[in-house]
């Protein structure tokens, strides 16, 4: 049975059926009616299902909740906790959940790409929002909330893989370089990088005690390695130049192999590609040049994985980047 009663400037409906109270406040009496008649047929049919959390908490909050609860507790939080960020600040996240539709998102997806956005990173902007939808409604107590972002189309990532390579010549100019920045550890990670194909994040947190020269081993400690593909190897295998960098390396008293912060590597990394004039190059392509030069070497697909912590061969072939040329020269 349903009640409605004006209070002031609104008005409040109020629903009972089988011991079971709930009310709504509306701004007009229409609304009020419309809402009572919508939920009485929903509870003489028992599709009825309590949406008050979701109806009274907004996209900011949830993602406020998710980055308090979820992202925090994650070991490399930083690109999430930026999208999370960037998502806090849109128009959408003064939105109630309940009010939310996949049309709302797929022109989010549309603007964004407008602007000259690439679709990897609306992809993985959407991606960030639906994970929470699906948090909020498996722990936050919201199990009856629909997640929008499940059906919409999500921008394809094919045709924007980065295939940067180092080309003749680029890899002795940015070592000279690099030498000459006056950071001790510039160089080191440069070589590093390509030698090991670690992601920056993991070669900057590399510990002396994980070092194994004699048998040319980098062990990574369980607490270090994710279960998703950004994850790292058990071991990080070390050739012969990798040996030869890391021996010739002074030992800092905090045990870190890279004493300095990945930012001031970077902050140089950017500041001598822009002096040398070299273009689309990024850190991160060193790991792709790092997998491309194990191939070469004859690696099988497997041993490749093993050394760059790919859980999936997929997502290898994405880093794996052989020159036409050399193939030529294989075929004979």
């Amino acid at each position: 049975m349903a009640s409605i009663t004006k209070r002031g400037d609104f008005w409040r409906a109020q629903v009972r059926k089988d011991g079971e109270s709930i009310s709504r406040t509306f701004d007009t009496k229409a609304q009020a009616l419309q809402w009572s008649r919508h939920t009485e047929s929903e509870m003489d049919r028992g599709a009825y299902y309590d949406r008050t959390e979701a109806e009274k908490t907004t996209l900011l909050e949830a993602l406020e909740r998710y980055e308090r609860e979820i992202i925090a507790r994650k070991l490399y939080p930083g690109q999430e906790l930026q999208r999370v960020r960037h998502w806090r600040r849109q128009p959408l996240a003064k939105r109630y959940l309940a009010t939310l539709r996949g049309v709302d998102f797929a022109k989010y997806r549309d603007d964004r790409l407008a602007q000259g956005k690439a679709p990897a990173t609306v992809r993985q902007e959407l991606q960030v929002v639906s994970h929470m939808f699906e948090i909020a409604r498996k722990e936050f107590g919201m199990e009856y909330l629909q997640n929008p972002l499940k059906n919409i189309r999500k921008p394809s990532a094919a045709g924007n893989e980065r295939d940067r390579r180092l080309r003749p010549g680029e890899y002795d100019i940015i070592k000279t370089a690099l030498a000459a920045s006056g950071n001790p550890y510039a160089l080191p990670a440069f070589e590093l990088a390509i030698e090991t194909s670690l992601r920056q994040g993991m070669l900057f947190e590399l510990r002396w005690d994980w070092v194994d020269l004699d048998n040319r081993v980098i062990r990574i400690p369980i607490s270090y390695r994710q279960k998703a593909n950004k994850g790292v190897p058990i071991a990080v295998p070390l050739s012969t130049h990798a040996v030869q960098v890391l021996r010739g390396m002074p030992r800092a008293i905090s045990g870190k192999v890279l004493d300095c912060t990945s930012n001031a590597v970077s902050t140089i990394w950017k500041r001598r590609m822009k002096d040398l004039k070299i273009e689309g190059l990024r850190w991160h392509d060193l790991r792709h040049e790092a997998a491309s030069r194990m191939a070469e070497k004859g690696l099988h697909p497997l041993q490749i994985a093993a050394c760059t912590g790919h859980k999936t061969l997929n997502m290898l072939r994405r880093y794996t980047h052989l020159k036409a040329e050399d193939l030529a020269a294989m075929l004979g």
